[in-house]
Order: C-alpha cells, then structure tokens, then sequence
C-alpha cells in the first residue's frame, strides 16, 4: 500500500504519519551522507621548542577535516609512526562519525594496551573525529557534550624561583592579572628543584649531574608556605607541585606538615607506583590532593577516584587517549565527589588545551585548569587558541575546537630545535635527577 492508498484511508492514521516519518528520515540520510576516513596525517611541530604531534584526519567530503592532540612530547618520534603505520591503515573507510566505536577498536587493536604511545595516538584521532563532528553540526564541541555549566575555566598560573621574595613577587604579578590561584615552587641551593631554578651553590655529591634531596626540599617549601601566608594572606589560593620527587613515607609527612596552609591542592605526592599510599595520606590529614598528571590506565584512577582517596583528577588529556576517556574519567570523578583539573602545560598543544576548556565548561565537577600561555610562534601555528581574561580561559566558539593549523608555518618549527632556534637533543627525554650518592629518583 503507498502513501496515497493510506491517506485515502486516512490522513490522519498511525500508518500514513509513520511512512511520512520514515520518507523524511531516508531523504535527510541520503542528503547528508556519512562522512569515511580518507586519509590520516601527522603534523609534526615545535614552535614553543616542545615537540608537538597534531593528528589531522581527512574526510572524503570536500572541506570537512579535522584536528587531534598526540602530545607525548618525551617520546614524540615514536607517537608518529604509530599514527602513520598502524592506525591510518586501519582507520581508511570506516565511517567518521562513529566515534566511541573507533575508540574502541583502536584500543583494542594492537591487544597490549594502556601505553602512552598508543594512548596518544588515539588521542590525536578521537580528538579530530570531535572536531569533525562539530564542524559538521556547525558548533562549538563543548555544544556536542551538552553545553556549558559555567562561562569560562577559572584557572591557576605558575608562580617560581631561586628565592622567596622573587616567588612572592610573581604571585603578586598574577593577582594583578585577576589570577586568584597561583601554584608556588621554589628552587634549593645548588640542586635541581621542580618547576625552579637554581644558583650556583655547589653542592658535594659522588657525580656530576643534577642533584636532589628530598628533605632539603621539604623544608625549603615549607618556609616557603609560611612566607607567602604571612606576605600574602589567606585570600590567594595556593597550590604546590610535589611532583613525586620523595618517599611515600615523607610524602604523607609532607601532606601533613603543609595541612596548616590550607593549600588548594598538593600535587602529585606520591608516584603512580605508590598510589596504595594514598589511603594512610587521607586518613591522616585533610590536606587537598591532585593526581594523575601521569596516568594512562584506568587501573590508575578508578581506585582513587572510587574510594575517593583524592580530590581532583589531573589527567594528561591525551594520555589518557582523548576527548572520549577523559569525558568518562570526568563522570566517574562527579559521582565520587572528586573534582577536574586536567594537566595543561606548554608540552600540551593549543587543541588539547581547547580539549581540556570543553570538559572544563561542562563537567558539573570542575575544580581548576592549569594554565601556560601560548607565545607568538604557537598562535603563528595555531590561529583561535583558547583565550585568557581576567584568570579565565575561554573557549573559542565557532565549530569544532575552533582551531586551524597553518601547515607551512608548523614545518618552519620542526622538532629538535629549541624555542630560540638551537639544536636541541631529539630524544627529548625527562631529565634525569640523583641524589648526592647517585641514586636515581622518580620525578
């Protein structure tokens, strides 16, 4: 029976209204094809001297493309053949807007995993398929996951150096710019201090590399602390990285001794190594904890998410494998009463940053976002980064992430060169840091 037959009967039948839906249904399908995978690219950069994978999937609809963070900056070179060589071939054809599906597949794909290699990898295309997905629409991605709960990311600065009044005076400088969080990190005399440098004290040790002592450290920081109390008062939220450089044991010292600051947060006190720690931590002080900045397994943050062992969640967006994960961790984390603070520094391309502010503007549970600022060279590659104003970081509003990538201009900035222009060592490892009887430490 056809349409007419059916209205004959009826205009206003179940049947006729069903077939009239159906038509409406086949007609907008066959306008708007969906898009396939035609090719998969890598765009490597580095305008900051950071090395920066950019993932760029391309659709077989003319125009429509899209752009992804790969950003493990330490081992870059091995993140762009496991896009070019493993993913690309598997990923041609398949439909573009199937996007936990394709997550899911890549995952599953090379049988081991939970690897920062392949995490990034997948983070470079599960990122580009949303920013695909949202020059489809023809909206912002942070649209796509149900709009915004608040108008900007509120957002801390970094604040460091060799001596107290010099960290004091840079706090200062943030509060001038509306910075209402600001994280404070101190050098040690002579040794290698995270996030701050340091003078030319020598310091006895049995090599020649760079030294660290934990409990010179912890005690430098403390003062520090108490400094910036008495110099600053209670109304700038304070944080600190700890960036697991001591033993779990001095760690839950640490946490305890720092207690009477009331920091925002404490991060990165223990190793991802020692996270069963982090249940003596929390039943001895009330201390705020931020971790995750190096997690790349569930395995990792479920167990402190779920028995809320800390307070907010800082994974490395694209280590984690993308947009798609990252959403999930956020979920799980405003079931558990744990908050958001995605790890966002300048090793972070503008993309994962954009990434990073549409998770920030929609997840009920979000606590800060860490904040670098893009200079001259990163906006000459990158045009619609996020945008800074007043200690808030805005998303761009126009579709997808908002973002294109000036392909010549990133290849004037390839890796192994520095922010300046000077060669730099292409392995592009973490540095390596002992004590002074030459023990390696984690850091």
């Amino acid at each position: 029976m056809n349409r007419r037959d059916l209205f004959a009967l009826g205009a206003g039948t179940l049947a006729a209204r069903e077939l009239v839906a159906q038509e409406q249904v086949a007609r907008a399908t066959r306008a708007t094809p969906s898009p396939k995978i035609k090719d998969v690219q890598v765009i490597s950069t580095a305008p900051a001297g950071l090395r920066l994978p950019i993932v760029k999937v391309i659709t077989d609809q003319d125009g429509l493309y899209g752009y992804g963070c790969a950003t493990f900056t330490q081992r870059a070179d091995l993140v762009v053949p496991a896009v070019e060589k493993y993913l690309k071939p598997f990923l041609i054809g398949k439909p573009a807007d199937r996007i936990d599906d394709i997550w899911q597949s890549c995952y599953n794909s090379s049988y081991w995993r939970n690897g920062p290699v392949l995490n990034n990898a997948i983070s470079g295309v599960d990122q580009a398929l949303w920013d695909i997905k949202g020059r489809q629409a023809n909206m912002p991605v942070y649209q796509l996951l149900g709009g915004k709960m608040r108008e900007a990311a509120d957002c801390y600065g970094h604040a460091s150096g060799e001596e107290i009044p010099q960290i004091i005076d840079s706090v200062r400088k943030y509060m001038a710019q509306g910075f209402r969080h600001v994280r404070v990190q101190i050098g040690v005399p002579g040794q290698a201090g995270y996030g701050a440098g340091r003078n030319d004290v020598k310091v006895m040790s049995l090599h020649n590399g760079p030294v660290f002592e934990p409990r010179d450290y912890m005690r430098r920081a403390l003062k520090l602390f108490e400094a910036c109390r008495k110099e600053l008062g209670d109304e700038i939220e304070l944080l600190h990285d700890v960036h697991e450089r001591v033993s779990p044991t001095q760690a839950v010292q640490f946490a305890k001794d720092v207690e009477q600051f009331k920091l925002f947060f404490f991060e990165d006190p223990l190793s991802p190594e020692d996270i069963q720690w982090f249940r003596l931590m929390r039943n001895q002080c009330t201390t705020p904890i931020a971790m995750g900045e190096l997690f790349n397994s569930p395995h990792e943050w479920s167990p402190l998410i779920t028995e809320r062992l800390i307070d907010y969640i800082r994974v490395h967006v694209s280590q984690a494998g993308g947009l798609t994960p990252s959403r999930k961790i956020a979920i799980l984390g405003e079931i558990h009463g744990v908050k958001t603070a995605w790890h966002g520094p300048g090793d972070v391309s503008p993309i994962g940053h954009a990434a990073n502010v549409a998770l920030d503007l929609v997840s009920y549970n979000f606590g800060i976002q860490e904040y670098s600022p893009f200079n001259e060279r990163v906006q000459e590659v990158f045009s619609g980064c996020p945008e800074m104003k007043n200690g808030f970081l805005y998303a761009n509003e126009k579709p997808g992430w908002g973002i294109e990538v000036d392909e010549k201009a990133a290849k004037k900035y390839p890796f192994g060169y520095g922010e300046r222009g000077e060669r730099k060592d292409l392995n592009g490892g973490w540095g390596e840091i002992r004590r002074r009887d030459g023990t390696v430490i984690k850091q």
